[in-house]
Formats: C-alpha cells, sequence, structure tokens
C-alpha cells in the first residue's frame, strides 16, 4: 500500500525526473523546459519556507510514486488563505490512485496550515485524470479560460476548480 509522508532532500532527484516527465510529454505543465534538480530543491525549499506542505507518495520499497506541494495562489497579504496546488504521479503508477492519495493529504495539510480556499489550475481542459481527481476529492470547477499556453504545437486552456476547506468563507480566518 502507497503512503503518503512529508518529501525529504534525499527524494529531490525523483521528484526532479517525474516532473521532467511531464514537462517533456504533457499538458499539466505550461512549462516547456524541464528544471534542474538544483532548481527544484529551491522550489521545494521555497513551499517549505511559507509553512505549506510539499508530500511525496512512496511504495513499499520507498519509490517515489508521485508528489504534491501547495504554494500561496498570489504573493499579496489578502490572498494568504488561498493556495494552489501541483501534483505529478509517475508515469507507471497513474491510473492507481496515487493522485488522489496526494490529493487528500495535500488538502488536510493546507487546512492545517490555515489554508481555507484550494485551487487548482489544470493546463489543458483535456486533462480529464486531473479534472477527475479534483472533482473526486470535492473540487468544483470554476472555469475554464481557452487558450492560455502555447505547447507542442497547440493552444491549450487551463481549467480552474475551487475547494473550500475548514470554515471557507463562513467567519474570519484571524
Amino acid at each position: 500500500m502507497p503512503t503518503i509522508r512529508p518529501s525529504q532532500d534525499h527524494d529531490i532527484a525523483a521528484i526532479a525526473a517525474i516532473y521532467r516527465h511531464h514537462v517533456l510529454h504533457g499538458t499539466g505543465t505550461f512549462e516547456t523546459e524541464p528544471p534542474s534538480e538544483t532548481d527544484m530543491a529551491t522550489r521545494r525549499s521555497d513551499v517549505l519556507s511559507k509553512g505549506l506542505p510539499y508530500l511525496v507518495c512512496v511504495d513499499g520499497t520507498g519509490q517515489v510514486l508521485g508528489f504534491a506541494y501547495a504554494n500561496w495562489f498570489k504573493p499579496r497579504p489578502a490572498y494568504r488563505f488561498s493556495a494552489e496546488d501541483s501534483i505529478y504521479v509517475l508515469d507507471s503508477a497513474r491510473g492507481q490512485g496515487v493522485g488522489r492519495l496526494l490529493l487528500d493529504a495535500l488538502s488536510r495539510d493546507c487546512e492545517a496550515a490555515g489554508v481555507r480556499k484550494l485551487l487548482a489550475v489544470i493546463g489543458d481542459s483535456g486533462n480529464a485524470g486531473s479534472i477527475g481527481v479534483h472533482r473526486a476529492a470535492g473540487f468544483e470547477q470554476a472555469a475554464t479560460l481557452r487558450s492560455m499556453g502555447w505547447k507542442f504545437g497547440r493552444w491549450l486552456d487551463i481549467v480552474l476548480m475551487e475547494k473550500t476547506l475548514g470554515d471557507g468563507d463562513r467567519g474570519s480566518p484571524e
């Protein structure tokens, strides 16, 4: 059974390899050049420095099957209770529930960190896997922004989805 745990420094090589595959072959990210392991380590450190979760899913042997993290939706103070999720799964582990395990754990950890609204900015309106896992985890579609990115010789949409965490907007978070 796969397990979720906080990412550790020694996970960076696996995280970078998983993300590299998605950059080079997928439309879930609009990056076109894979970041280095150093870049990925810097990005992870940035997330953790903000008190936000950066998780991995590992199998019984310790192999990283996927990773997920949240980052503030926007840097301005008024957005300090809204975060955006990012989830990437090892290609050979897709369709095995890894994304849902990561998303559920990420939602719990974000709520514990004080996040009231979790957003998904999903690259490619044809990304049925990501849209489906978010919907199954309680996200609702908020919008589709047409032709926002150009990758692999075609225009790609962005699907925005949202999930309220904890009390949401039913009271002051402070």
